[in-house]
């Protein structure tokens, strides 16, 4: 064995190893190729397989022509090929994990596949030459791990250590792979020793034979690193070309800029410096302070560096300032670049966008003027939207508010459901076809809350139309006016009591004289009288005359103003004072009476007497309205500050223009009657600061509701002259 090793050529050896060295770094340049391109990975694969089995298969060849050099015809020349596609082969199935993944598990089975190609190689050696051989178990164990360990740590230091770069590490897993494959095989020469006809200890020479073979190896590997520079270049090329093309979209589009760890700037395009109007020799050098506009506060860059400094790429929106003084805004992506895991630079890419914050800043200053536009709008009218169809699709706190209705069970209705029945449909049919018409709707609406009382509204309506000339919306602004007509109403009526009161205070002296002078006469025609037709006649003019007298004596009423007495007094009892009073009359027209009340005790500041005398005005209505006989139910409920008292009926009803003109003198729905009392009645809620609201259908019934305050503070209210602001109400 000694002999064998001795006996090697030394310049034979040298080769080998330069070979082995060369075969090596090829398969290592190839494999680490493969694993980060995507093209050419099966030629690179096999590439880096056939360079390692070579590196592998090469000294074992040198040791064969070494042991026996007696002629080319006494080798086996089918084991010596086999040899070298086994060392591919294995070689193959070690790269296939690494290919997959660069962990290490990976990398131990690939060092030990290598392992076993170098032994199965050795072994093969021996096969070929037709020796025989003998080894120690131990010292074979002990070889293979140490072959093992050289072959594992070349490849962990390739692709484990992560933060170093391969083509540093590169070199000295070569020289790793390339010690274990020579030292692998001196140490099998030792553990597995092989009988050597080369006896003499001379040298081995050369043979032409032996050159060809080497000149063949060298080129094929030789081939295989020409084959990786050429896909390595070729790469690198159009990298380098991807990159000039990226760096030339960026110039034209972005502002770029690159500083080092301290934020020093080393680089600006030509659009940093036409943004920012310095000039290249007065940026570079100089840190970003340069252009800080001052807009932003000091823990805004705090952030930002802290950020930077931990790896991180910032995001954000920065206000510069150019060498002039005028301010820009920037669109900023800060990019930081580590090295052993601190930053060693910088890369800022930025796009202007100015023109942008403009518009932003213009926006939010008309989204706020809007909003104000809107506040005032809401916090005075009543807006609705719909869609063409008249559905609600939005309404403001103000429509909410005044309908009584939440917005959710506003929006997908129409405003049928707050319709009050007073106006026609004619009226609505007007409306729609000045809309369609493309013009602004403009008018007077009553509507009902969702309590049941009625408002009223001055109401302006503006279609929009889209492309193809039809509807797509309707904005409605309204402005309630519920109080206006109010005071037009009680106005009006104020109008009609001072007529009234006019012609009573000059018709009514006038009358009572003669009345009484007839009166008088007619009594005294009535003692001699014995004619039982003369005296009926004469009882009928009486009868008329007491009818023209209690005529007169209302327009009196309504003359001269009243003075009220109002004390605290339980409403309750009076009604159901009342309803006894009346139960009387009812049960003659076939009437049932009901009251409905859940209190005792109601309080309210009242003139007794001029309650009673309304609530009897109004049952006894009632009870007229139903000739054949009906119910009439009373209803006492307190309603926040309020007592309301209804008086419904279930007679003919009444039409609403009748309802409207409820309560002018020579007015009535009744077949006899002069429609003062009513009028007197209205007088009397309005000097008690109460109301009266009227709902009516006809032939379903009317109902009275009289609202009255509770606990009234003032206990005084004089006469038709005060103005009280209440009013009677339609439906």
């Amino acid at each position: 064995m000694e002999q064998s090793i001795v006996a090697l050529n030394p310049i034979l050896f040298m080769i080998a190893a330069l070979l082995i060295i060369m075969a090596c770094y090829t398969a290592l340049d190839l494999l680490t190729t493969f694993l980060s391109i995507k093209k050419y990975k099966r030629l690179l694969y096999i590439g880096s397989s056939c360079s390692l089995g070579v590196a592998i298969w090469t000294l074992n060849l040198v040791i064969i022509y070494t042991l026996d050099n007696s002629g080319v015809a006494s080798y086996n020349f089918s084991a010596i090929i086999f040899s070298l596609l086994l060392a591919i082969s294995i070689a193959a199935v070690g790269l296939l994990a690494i290919s997959y993944k660069t962990e290490m598990l990976q990398i131990v089975f690939c060092s030990f596949m290598l392992t076993m190609a170098l032994l199965s190689n050795y072994l093969m050696c021996i096969f070929a030459i037709n020796r025989s051989v003998q080894y120690n178990p131990y010292l074979l164990v002990s070889t293979l791990l140490i072959i093992f360990s050289i072959f594992a740590t070349a490849l962990a230091i390739l692709f484990y250590f992560k933060k170093v770069s391969q083509s540093s590490l590169k070199p000295l897993s070569t020289l790793m792979m390339g010690g274990a494959i020579i030292e692998g095989y001196y140490l099998f020469l030792r553990v597995i020793p092989i009988d050597s006809k080369n006896t003499q200890g001379n040298f081995v020479q050369l043979t032409p034979f032996m050159l060809y073979l080497i000149c063949l190896v060298s080129l094929f590997i030789l081939a295989s690193l020409i084959g990786s520079s050429t896909i390595v270049g070729r790469r690198l090329a159009k990298s380098d070309n991807t990159v000039n093309d990226i760096r030339h979209a960026l110039d034209q589009s972005s502002i770029v800029a690159i500083t080092d760890a301290k934020g020093t700037i080393s680089y600006v395009n030509e659009k940093f410096m036409e943004i920012s109007q310095y000039e290249e020799r007065e940026l570079i050098g100089t840190n970003h302070s340069i252009i800080n506009s001052g807009y932003h506060p000091k823990e805004f860059f705090t952030d930002l560096w802290v950020t930077i400094g931990q790896g991180k790429t910032w995001n954000g929106e920065i206000c510069n300032q150019t060498k002039t003084g005028a301010t820009y805004w920037v669109d900023t992506t800060i990019v930081p670049f580590m090295k052993k895991g601190k930053p060693y630079q910088y890369i800022s890419i930025c796009s202007d966008i100015s023109r942008r914050k403009k518009a932003e800043n213009d926006l939010i200053g008309s989204i706020q003027e809007l909003e104000d536009m809107q506040y005032a709008i809401d916090q005075s009218s009543i807006v609705a939207i719909t869609d063409a169809k008249g559905v609600i699709i939005d309404v403001n706190e103000k429509f909410s508010e005044i309908s009584g209705y939440e917005r959710n069970e506003l929006i997908g209705q129409t405003h049928k459901l707050i319709n009050s029945g007073l106006h026609s449909k004619g009226f609505f049919e007007e409306m729609w076809r000045t809309l369609y018409d493309r013009k602004v709707w403009k008018g007077e609406i009553r509507n009902r809350a969702k309590d049941g009382s009625f408002y009223w509204v001055d109401t302006t309506i503006v279609p929009f139309f889209g492309v193809i000339g039809k509807p797509f919306q309707f904005l409605s602004i309204r402005y309630d006016i519920t109080e206006r007509k109010q005071t037009e109403e009680m106005l009006h009526r104020q109008d009609k009591l001072a007529a009234v009161g006019q012609l009573a205070a000059g018709v009514a002296h006038e009358i009572r004289n003669p009345l009484t002078s007839m009166k008088g006469y007619t009594e005294f025609l009535q003692l001699d009288e014995m004619d039982e037709n003369r005296l009926e006649y004469l009882e009928i003019i009486l009868d008329e005359i007491d009818r023209v007298n209690q005529i007169v004596e209302e327009f009196l009423q309504l003359a001269k103003p009243q003075s009220l007495t109002l004390e605290t007094k339980n409403i309750v009892p009076i009604i159901q004072n009342i309803l006894s009073l009346t139960e009387f009359d009812a049960r003659k027209k076939n009437v049932t009476l009901e009251l409905f009340c859940s209190h005792d005790v109601i309080l309210v500041n009242c003139d007794e007497n001029r309650i009673k005398q309304v609530f009897i005005n109004f049952i006894k209505n009632g009870m007229e309205a139903m000739p054949d006989g009906g119910d009439i139910k009373v209803k006492v409920e307190r309603k926040e500050e309020a007592v309301q008292i209804s008086i419904i009926d279930t007679g003919m009803g009444m039409r609403p223009e009748q309802i409207r003109r409820l309560g002018e003198p020579f007015f009535t729905t009744k077949k006899s009657g002069n429609g003062l009392g009513l009028m007197i009645s209205f007088k009397i809620i309005e000097n008690h600061l109460g109301k009266v609201l009227i709902e009516s259908e006809v032939n379903e019934g009317t109902v009275f509701n009289i609202v009255l305050p509770l606990k009234r503070v003032e206990a005084i209210c004089k006469g038709s002259n005060e103005k009280t602001g209440v009013i009677l109400s339609e439906s």
